[in-house]
């Protein structure tokens, strides 16, 4: 399986990391409503909602180019690049990848993010011993294939924060840092934010703040995952350098974002006492579950978004479909293997079906 939430017959979907209470009324009734005006052409330049996008995140509008989902705007801005050289983290969402190759990018070398170490014992594991080390480590790998780089000026680095598949965060400090190396060797800065909503203190992480200095960093955010809105594809990129934006916008076909893509992108923006429902539900089921997950004698990376993935016997997969439940296996992640599986966080209640399924197929195997 390329992506989650792609199998059909499942009656709970672990597999999409997509918000557990579905999407809000507010955007349901503006889906209802611009579906009335469907025989319009949307406003390519989707004005309106970008408005919103610059109130909503503090930057000027000129800063914001929408795009259908935040897997549009990564080939887009490959696309417009046309790199020679490309720095990726691995494990990590595999669209860095296809983009990159799909523009044709010379060559692509990968540094490694923290997963599974095989040294690491069980109670290290289970008490996160090791992670910000070991995060603290990958940046210097990363900094050192930055430092060596002969495509001065034609290099991007890709990073997810949190990390998907891990939900392992690097440090905001190390960033920040990593930003000061790219301006001087002129390499783009491209962080994925998309899970950045579902930690405990988004604040912490975004780089929000630092786009007004440097115009090599690139922000994505997506719809799609904080107001369940897989289906409409949605997403933003966010640069001061307004020039890369225009290359962007004419890397792919004009109308790419729906007129019912942009009307619920406003309405979702209305929908603050949701966001705080689906953050509240994700930070009390994330110890939780992990929690649950340690007591099965499951190795659980302790993740900071909304979903967890763990090492277990091969299989798992298969045999919790039969049950109803669709899980993510992992196995063609690079740096990941066919033990490794990912789970979405849902409500309190799927998440103990979960759990309770779970823990029947590793002790019976079925």
């Amino acid at each position: 399986m390329e992506h989650g939430g792609v199998l059909c017959g499942a009656e709970l979907d672990f597999s999409a990391n997509v918000s557990p209470l579905g999407v809000p009324e507010g955007v349901l009734a503006a889906v209802r409503a611009a579906a009335e005006t469907a025989d319009r052409y949307p406003d390519p330049e989707c004005r309106a909602l970008r408005t919103a996008l610059a109130k909503e995140h503090g930057v000027p509008i000129e800063w914001i180019l929408c795009g259908a989902g935040a897997a549009e705007l990564i080939y887009r801005l490959c696309l417009a690049e046309r790199p020679k050289r490309a720095l990726l983290p691995a494990p990590a969402f595999s669209e860095y990848e296809k983009a990159l190759r799909t523009s044709l990018c010379g060559e692509i070398a990968f540094f490694s993010l923290p997963a599974f170490p095989e040294e690491r014992s069980r109670n290290e594991a289970r008490n996160g011993v090791g992670d910000r080390e070991r995060a603290a480590q990958s940046l210097d790998e990363l900094r050192a294939l930055i430092g060596r780089s002969d495509a001065q000026g034609e290099t991007l680095v890709f990073l997810c924060q949190p990390n998907n598949p891990t939900g392992l965060s690097l440090p905001r400090g190390g960033l920040k840092h990593l930003l000061r190396l790219c301006r001087d060797r002129h390499c783009r800065l491209v962080v994925d934010e998309c899970f950045v909503p579902f930690t405990d203190d988004p604040g912490a992480l975004t780089l929000l703040r630092e786009l007004a200095k440097y115009p090599e960093l690139v922000i994505l955010r997506a719809f799609t995952k904080l107001y369940g809105m897989a289906g409409l594809r949605l997403g933003c990129a966010l640069s001061s350098d307004t020039a890369l934006l225009a290359r962007m916008r004419i890397s792919g076909p004009p109308w790419s974002v729906s007129g019912v893509a942009q009307a619920a992108g406003l309405a979702a923006l209305k929908e603050k006492d949701y966001v705080n429902r689906v953050r509240a539900l994700i930070a009390s089921e994330r110890p939780r579950v992990y929690r649950a997950l340690l007591s099965l004698g499951l190795e659980v990376i302790p993740g900071e978004a909304n979903f967890l993935l763990f090492r277990g016997p091969k299989g798992l997969a298969e045999k919790l479909l039969k049950k109803g439940i669709a899980i993510r296996p992992c196995g063609n992640f690079r740096g990941l293997d066919e033990r490794c599986y990912r789970v979405c966080l849902r409500t309190r209640e799927e998440n103990d079906r979960l759990i309770a399924d779970l823990g029947e197929v590793l002790m019976y195997g079925r």
